[in-house]
């Protein structure tokens, strides 16, 4: 069943017609190359071309009694070609079809996701420069660690996706072969050349060797990066959420004139696309689980691959789809409150740049790091503990103020010396020469 938040672009590719059509795309490729080299005649060729068609619901009533998908649809071709169908699927297996037409469907499925990534960086690109300069607190293990801004924030997200799009890009090449090797892989009755000319006549590189199926690490491989993708998503709609709690309150989805938060509480305003990116971020991920152990099969095959595949293939390439063009109206749309961000970096009286203290410390007088540090952790301890303003206390301090002085006490604190190559970090990641 197709989900209904499915994109038609992508749902399209893994419709039954689709499938089929790939089948007898595959099917007369090779009648094509193998008439080249006079092993069918010219005008079972064109009698072929010309009447090679299927009918789905047809297939099914077929395959009801043989049981077997790849002959029932040979069998409805036949009903539509005639005679000359009997050049069709000669020397063939099920899978030379089966995988090389799937190899196709693959290829569709990354094109659509790669350009679905380039969108949202795209996206992420125009909000990082445009919060380039919003000073946000820097958190790690939750708490608040340095200050920092949510364009820097925003751009790891850019470039992780940059490698999200290179990985896809790799996943593509690696599925993008086909076989036409027989029953085992030899190539009894198609040689290797014929092969190759086939694959390249669809767009497809030759699998170098073969059993009877295109081995399953490359659909693991391809499942893998699709893995990744939904976590970066993940990792971006969680930073969403937190920054939206209400002891947070930086930063929010977007919510429209008309949209209810709850049922039973009028006010909530509720980060739902960003959680169900999260919930949906496991779906793939444990479908790449399934494809890696897709991967050892008995001997040159089995079939407990195939049914796994008609499941997870569909769900991962269109939940990552859906997932991507949904982050990237949200990050479009993601509303920011900057005054809520320094009120929140306020509420650390200065702590998050005790580091610049403790590094003039050393540089002024020579002392170890652990001296400086101690000399600068405890009156930030009682800071914490007492409330007050930290640069005040440290001037106040015989062993920090005494030693700096105001001057340079204040340039410590001085955001603008904290954040003095952001640019520079932009240009590297950004190539901002066209802008």
């Amino acid at each position: 069943m197709i989900p209904r938040y499915a994109r038609p672009e992508m749902t399209k590719i893994w419709e039954e017609r689709e499938k089929l059509q790939r089948m007898l795309d595959v099917e007369i490729a090779v009648c094509e190359e193998m008439s080249t080299r006079g092993e069918i005649p010219e005008d079972a060729l064109e009698d072929i071309i010309s009447k090679a068609d299927f009918d789905p619901e047809r297939i099914k009533e077929i395959e009801r009694v043989t049981k077997h998908d790849v002959i029932a649809f040979l069998t409805n071709v036949a009903e539509h070609v005639g005679p000359s169908s009997r050049y069709i699927h000669l020397g063939m297996t099920s899978s030379d079809v089966l995988d090389t037409g799937l190899a196709l469907q693959l290829i569709s499925a990354a094109d659509i996701i790669l350009d679905d990534i380039q969108e949202l960086r795209k996206t992420l690109k125009e909000r990082a420069l445009e919060q380039k300069r919003t000073i946000i607190s820097g958190r790690t293990h939750g708490m608040h660690a340095e200050p920092t801004t949510l364009g820097l924030k925003i751009a790891t997200w850019y470039t992780e996706f940059e490698r999200a799009y290179e990985r896809m890009r790799i996943a593509r090449e690696t599925v993008r072969v086909g076989q036409i090797s027989g029953a085992v892989g030899a190539c009894p009755h198609i040689p290797p050349d014929a092969e190759e000319a086939i694959c390249k006549r669809l767009g497809l590189k030759v699998d170098r060797v073969s059993s009877q199926i295109i081995q399953r690490d490359r659909h693991a491989e391809y499942h893998l990066a699709l893995a990744l993708v939904s976590a970066s998503i993940s990792r971006v709609a969680t930073e969403v959420r937190h920054l939206q709690r209400n002891e947070v309150g930086e930063a929010e989805e977007f919510f429209s004139k008309g949209q209810k938060g709850s049922s039973a509480m009028p006010h909530k305003r509720n980060p739902v696309v960003s959680e169900q990116l999260c919930g949906l971020a496991r779906v793939v991920q444990g479908n790449a689980t399934a494809a890696l152990q897709n991967v050892p099969l008995w001997h040159e095959r089995d079939i407990s691959h195939s049914s796994v595949e008609r499941v997870i293939l569909p769900d991962s390439t269109i939940l990552v789809d859906y997932m991507l063009v949904k982050l990237n109206d949200l990050m479009k749309n993601w509303v920011v409150y900057p005054d809520k961000m320094l009120e929140n970096l306020e509420r650390s009286k200065g702590l998050l740049l005790s580091e610049h203290v403790m590094l003039a410390l050393i540089r002024k007088t020579g002392i170890t790091r652990e001296e400086a540090y101690a000399r600068v952790q405890a009156p930030a301890m009682e800071i914490w503990a007492e409330g007050g303003d930290f640069q005040a206390k440290l001037a106040a301090d015989p062993q920090v103020g005494g030693v700096l002085g105001e001057e340079e006490l204040a340039h410590c604190f001085d955001m603008d010396a904290h954040l003095k190559n952001l640019d520079r970090i932009f240009e590297r990641v950004f190539d901002l020469n066209d802008e």
